[in-house]
């Protein structure tokens, strides 16, 4: 989920007339609104899809180094007899069927040069589940609190969140948002050099310009999706719809919907008091809550959701629904009071009561009373990337150049205001489905724990002068509370960008590893000879080898990608399944009890996500310079995110002070 994100905030010098953006304005309160420096939030010098045509293509690995790569992945998992077993089907795999699925892969590959091999597959993995979005993919993140308390206020903060994401947008749209790129050495790249030189060459060789610099481009293919996108529930298969002609903003507040332009006619943004105006409009609507809340359909399972929507549109509200999907995003204002409840907070951006949700729309703006301000997004149409890049950009415009402020709120009733009110015709039928979807998502969401901690006895700076990987730290401490708990290891996940490459999505990390099993055995058994020398020796060893599979991930080598896309295939042809996937320890590794994906950012308050099975944890963390921070998801009945937390403190504790020795 969230890959790849960058050590600290990018510098936004968006330059106009030869003057970056932090010189040439000061914070008004009478700015003018028609002029370029409001409707951009960046006006890049290199076009923002400049890279695209020049991306590298995802590779597809060679089969034997997959078939490598994935019996390593399962030696720590199986007993002997089990390995054997496994070994052997990998061996006929790699003797027979898979020799000629990988010719009908890279064939395949070869006649669709436009795109990557995982590309439509995956998209189809997310678009053919069932389940509900909600917890089980749809995750979250919330923004840190501005510095000054009067700029976090309900209305100021939803503002100024909407005007700079209509910013963003704008950029997006026009193409001179910045284009995404990792800087391997940003002193040396992330320079007017590196721009001035890469705009000039062709964009079928501008990669190859920017790799010079020891930059890397990455794809964005999927930013399109941001605005005015949302997933529509099909029986069997959901769908991605766009309407990019929509000028419109939709708002939820107390389970009621509103919408009003924020796109002029000549699709420039509306002035901030007039955004402002509109939301204020909103807040100050005395109905009491909807009684028929629509949005909690979002949160049924999803051909349940396409039947009930479908009879909503019978019954009379196609256009309000159209309306809804259309919407450049939903900004959500929430009337609940968060306070310092961290739990409370985790809950109301992961899944609420789904009363003033809508977890179809390709993210949601969720701003509470007490101004806590963050996302919720859906999955199917891009990953942590695309999403993080967004919520970066948008904090920080937030932060240094706030476009409506405290003192302007007095003076709105000055400004017209336009909003419809979206009024749904809801019959008893549909009357009986909200009701009894509003109890069902009660009693889901009543069986999950949500816990965190934050660790803040030592960080990335401190792992970095112990010569040890931030993130194998982390991944090892997972391993090992686990292990304290069940004294056995389980099927791990971490998931790890491929958006260097053309429509590039994720592979997966396979954490557990020999290594990891090694040192959990040797923390946790007194009888153990290993001194916590020898245990340092052997940590710093594992940090290696999961630098190694990092690497190979981001890449392209991992093994997860290439073995899916060859099922995926055999598959569809109908042929006997590959005794590789008969194995029962292909799906046991495929069952990831620790689902993990990290979400570094210093502008990052929470995030987090569900677990992806019924008896798995899902955990979410993020490395800062001084302190660790986890995120930890669970259901009652099978495993225990509190006891989980606690014991992964514990396992903190255990490895720094065995690092310090």
């Amino acid at each position: 989920m969230f890959i790849l994100t960058r050590n600290k905030l990018r510098k936004i010098l968006i330059s106009h007339g030869g003057i970056t953006l932090t010189q040439q304005l000061a914070r008004s309160t009478m700015p003018l609104y028609d002029n370029s420096e409001y409707q951009y939030m960046q006006i890049s010098k290199v076009p923002t899809l400049h890279f695209q045509a020049s991306l590298p293509r995802l590779p597809i690995p060679k089969l034997e180094d997959t078939c490598k790569r994935y019996l390593n992945a399962q030696k720590p998992l199986l007993n002997d007899k089990e390995l054997q077993y496994t070994s052997s089907c990998i061996s006929k795999f790699l003797a027979n069927e898979g020799q000629s699925l990988q010719k009908q892969l890279i064939h395949n590959n070869d006649e669709n040069p436009h795109t990557s091999y995982i590309s439509k597959p995956w998209f189809d993995l997310y678009l053919r589940d069932r389940k509900p979005l909600p917890i089980n993919y749809n995750p979250f993140l919330v923004f840190l609190p501005e510095s000054d308390p009067k700029y976090d206020v309900q209305l100021v903060k939803a503002t100024n969140l909407v005007v700079s994401s209509l910013r963003f947008f704008q950029s997006l749209k026009n193409n001179i948002l910045e284009p995404e790129v990792f800087h391997m050495n940003p002193g040396k790249s992330d320079t007017e050099l590196f721009r001035n030189v890469t705009r000039l060459i062709p964009p079928r060789f501008s990669w190859y310009g920017a790799y010079l610099f020891k930059a890397f481009p990455l794809d964005m293919s999927q930013y399109k999706n941001l605005f005015n996108t949302t997933r529509i529930p099909k029986l069997e298969k959901d769908v991605i719809f766009q309407d990019s002609s929509a000028k419109h903003l939709v708002v939820l507040r107390k389970g009621h919907f509103y919408a009003f332009d924020v796109l002029d006619a000549n699709d420039s943004i509306r002035s901030p008091r007039e955004i402002a105006a509109c939301l204020k409009a909103v807040l100050e609507d005395d109905r009491p809550p909807n009684k028929h809340p629509v949005g909690v359909l979002t949160t049924s399972e999803r051909d349940q959701w396409a039947q009930a929507r479908s009879h909503l549109i019978e019954t009379g509200n196609q256009e309000i629904l159209k309306k809804i999907d259309s919407a450049l995003f939903v900004m959500i204002l929430d009337d609940e009071v968060i306070g310092t409840e961290k739990s409370k907070l985790l809950r109301s951006y992961l899944h609420a009561d789904g009363t003033n949700r809508w977890f179809d729309k390709s993210f949601t703006l969720i701003v509470t009373k007490d101004s806590y301000s963050g996302i919720n997004f859906e999955h199917s149409w891009g990953d942590g990337v695309a999403i993080l890049r967004y919520f970066q950009d948008i904090k920080a415009d937030v932060s240094k150049k706030p476009r409506f402020h405290p003192n302007e709120v007095d003076e709105l009733a000055k400004e017209s205001v336009n909003i419809e009110r979206l009024q749904f015709s809801i019959d008893a039928k549909s009357e009986s489905i909200i009701n009894q979807q509003k109890a069902k998502y009660q009693d889901w969401i009543n069986r999950l724990y949500v816990d965190h901690v934050i660790y803040e006895e030592f960080g990335k700076n401190q792992c970095k002068k112990l010569g040890v990987s931030p993130d194998a730290v982390m991944q090892l401490a997972f391993q090992l509370a686990l292990y304290t708990l069940e004294d056995r290891v389980v099927p791990t996940y971490e998931s790890c960008s491929t958006a260097a490459y053309k429509h590039g999505r994720t592979e997966t990390i396979r954490p557990c590893t020999l290594e990891t099993k090694e040192i959990c055995i040797a923390m946790t058994r007194k009888q153990t000879k290993f001194s916590k020398t020898d245990i340092k020796r052997m940590i710093l060893e594992c940090s290696k080898v999961h630098n190694v599979l990092t690497k190979e991930a981001v890449m392209g080598q991992g093994f997860d990608r290439h073995l899916f896309a060859l099922r995926n295939m055999s598959e569809k042809s109908g042929s006997t399944k590959p005794i590789i996937f008969q194995d029962p320890a292909y799906d046991a590794l495929n069952y990831n009890i620790l689902s993990t994906s990290t979400l570094s950012s210093p502008v990052v308050l929470a995030g987090g996500f569900g677990p992806v099975v019924s008896d798995g944890y899902g955990i979410a963390y993020m490395i800062q310079d001084e302190r660790l921070g986890v995120v930890v998801t669970s259901y009652e009945g099978s495993r225990n995110a509190n006891k989980y937390i606690q014991t992964l403190e514990h396992a903190f504790k255990s490895i720094h002070d065995v690092l310090s020795t």
